[in-house]
């Protein structure tokens, strides 16, 4: 049943809702808790709740009374990260939509109201609804491209939809902790009533190997922006190495990545910098940061 009496802004509840299904700056969004959605406009107002197949319903009914296009052709997909919300990347998302002819979704997930193979399978419904677009790219910001990884994964070993994978064109990884994250693991454990950092942060402190084991390195082109002074010695003193505050830049590594720059950003801001914005827009459009001869990619095995 949908409920769709009357037209209401929203309460937020940002870590509690999740997005599943996009239609340009519209979006079906499930409570995490209870299961329920709702259908949000553009401007963050409810224009009806209840099942998924009723939201559902409710939006081709406004797609057809306002001649809503269907969305086509290339398409940057964007998530955010750890303990954020879809807002924390808005701002990167209209720099996108500025420099590109392409459709920019900005998706949004509870990161705290489950594992990070429960964002990967709300990533895969947000997917679904998007496949009458193409190429895919992907803009995600720290855990946002674990989750990635994770969706990957999944489809990859799926033999019925794993062609989907055909699809995906760039991905630009910001701040990723690809290897774990040793602050997590100093933290996380200050929650002694496990009711706050939720599944995912757990997963990040908990082992290394065990996680990568269910992550996918992609095979489409991707690049990596970490944060860090390019010395030694980080930002924060209780990580090792180079750091962004968060993530370390060691952490940030995957082998198979095209291109590869240390920027001197902070890990929470760094998606607001104008080096990384134009770094983004350069490789999502040529896949590398700068040119095709300053490259700086990560070998296999390294």
């Amino acid at each position: 049943m949908s409920r769709q009496a009357w037209t209401v802004p929203t309460l937020g509840g940002k870590q509690l809702w999740a997005d599943c299904v996009l239609l340009h700056q519209w979006r079906i969004q499930r409570h995490a808790l209870t299961g329920q959605c709702r259908l949000l406009d553009p401007r963050n107002r409810r224009h009806a709740h209840g099942t998924l197949e009723a939201c559902q319903q409710r939006l081709d009914q406004i797609r057809r009374e306002q001649a809503i296009p269907p969305m086509r052709g290339e398409t940057v997909v964007v998530l955010h990260g750890l303990f954020r919300s879809r807002s924390s990347m808005e701002a990167l998302c209209r720099y996108l939509r500025r420099a590109g002819d392409w459709n920019v979704l900005n998706v949004g997930y509870p990161t705290t109201r489950g594992s990070i193979a429960d964002h990967a399978a709300t990533l895969a419904h947000v997917m679904q609804s998007l496949d009458e677009v193409g190429p895919v790219h992907f803009v995600a910001h720290s855990m946002g491209n674990l989750v990635i990884r994770r969706w990957w994964a999944d489809l990859a070993a799926d033999d019925l939809h794993r062609q989907s994978l055909e699809r995906i064109g760039r991905w630009v990884m910001l701040g990723p902790p690809n290897q774990g994250a040793v602050l997590a693991r100093k933290l996380v454990p200050l929650d002694f009533t496990r009711r706050i950092v939720g599944k995912a942060a757990r997963q990040l402190a908990a082992d290394g190997p065990t996680l990568q084991a269910q992550l996918a390195v992609p095979t489409c082109c991707f690049g990596i922006l970490a944060g860090g002074n390019s010395k030694n010695r980080g930002m924060n003193p209780f990580l090792p190495g180079d750091d962004d505050m968060m993530v370390s830049v060691h952490e940030t590594r995957l082998p198979g990545a095209h291109d590869f720059r240390v920027l001197p950003v902070w890990h929470m801001t760094m998606m607001n910098d104008p080096t990384v914005r134009q770094y983004v827009v350069r490789f999502l459009r040529d896949g590398y940061f700068e040119s095709e001869d300053r490259r700086v990619p990560i070998p296999d095995g390294q």
